[in-house]
């Protein structure tokens, strides 16, 4: 299967959200956008031209973004708060835990710049922590599209998905590689089968596990590549499901070892079908600046490290 996997082109997974809000805004009238003066980078532009009506822009004022999106919700409004992943969690996180997870409000919070592949901007917008905080919030909905295409189509589904919402996606130009109808809220998506490792990945870390897997089939290691693109609710069938072939499994993320993916997917298996697990990502530390691409080689998650912790598991078995 992972020959049917094919790069139709490159685009920024945060340019899927500034499309996918906009086709949703045409047909529903309900949805309004909201940022915290980062509507351009948000790719905000072509919505703010066509409904200005239904766009607020609330300045560099994170906290009241989120109380306004929950008062919003109370007339039947569906709104979208935006802005860079760090500001749209640990900056207001007692805003999103008290005003809309505890309250249950239809908020989607639109998180973009997320991971090391900020680059530049450093250590202090380059938030590795978010995934688990949004996950820990009883009733958040957590979402980490793979590529453009799939970060558009969440942007849409997630305007008729009834609650709160934490959508993540990032800042460099991707490959394209998914197709909008294969997503599906809470269900994970087959890449390709295997028997011999299972690699579980999740944002721009799924097409870093595409090439990792051609490399292990070429050392004739069959894989099987699952995209774990809703990180809660969790595909708990798909995952046991494959474990219980493979017996071994590596999990890759753009985010810290601790409370990310790699927690969720050794929680299932631990409580299912217990085996060896490898995780890539981030060890317990902040980033910092540099080149995104240089940085995820520097930090381990670049394709040799899946390929190294595929091998490692495997020996584990």
């Amino acid at each position: 299967m992972l020959n049917n996997i094919q790069v139709t082109g490159n685009k920024d997974t945060r340019s899927g959200f500034g499309d996918g809000i906009l086709e949703a805004a045409r047909k529903n009238e309900n949805i309004v956008a909201l940022t915290a003066d980062l509507a351009g980078s948000l790719k905000l532009n072509g919505f703010i031209k066509e409904f200005p009506e239904r766009f607020i822009q609330c300045g560099i004022a994170e906290a009241n973004m989120m109380g306004i999106a929950a008062g919003l919700t109370i007339g039947g409004k569906i709104p979208y708060t935006s802005t860079f992943a760090n500001f749209s969690t640990g900056r207001v996180y007692d805003q999103i835990r008290q005003s809309i997870a505890y309250s249950g409000k239809n908020v989607k919070i639109c998180a973009s710049h997320a991971g090391l592949t900020l680059g530049e901007d450093g250590a202090t917008h380059q938030i590795l922590e978010d995934i688990g905080l949004m996950k820990m919030l009883p009733g958040m909905t957590v979402i980490v599209p793979a590529d453009y295409n799939q970060t558009k189509a969440a942007t849409k589904a997630i305007a008729d998905f009834e609650g709160p919402v934490y959508l993540r996606f990032g800042r460099p130009v991707w490959p394209i590689f998914t197709n909008e109808a294969d997503f599906i809220i809470g269900k994970a998506q087959q890449l390709s089968q295997g028997n011999d490792v299972t690699i579980f990945a999740c944002g721009h870390m799924v097409w870093k596990a595409v090439e990792a897997a051609r490399i292990l089939e070429e050392k004739g290691i069959s894989t099987e590549l699952i995209n774990i693109h809703t990180i809660k609710p969790l595909d708990v069938n798909a995952i046991i499901q494959s474990i219980s072939k493979t017996k071994c499994a590596v999990t890759a993320e753009e985010h810290n070892i601790i409370g990310g993916l790699g927690d969720s997917i050794a929680q299932t298996a631990a409580r299912h079908c217990p085996i060896p697990i490898e995780y890539v990502g981030t060890n317990d530390t902040f980033g910092e600046s540099g080149k995104p691409m240089e940085l995820l080689k520097k930090y381990g998650l670049d394709t040799d490290d899946i390929v190294a912790a595929a091998q490692k598991v495997i020996a584990r078995k």
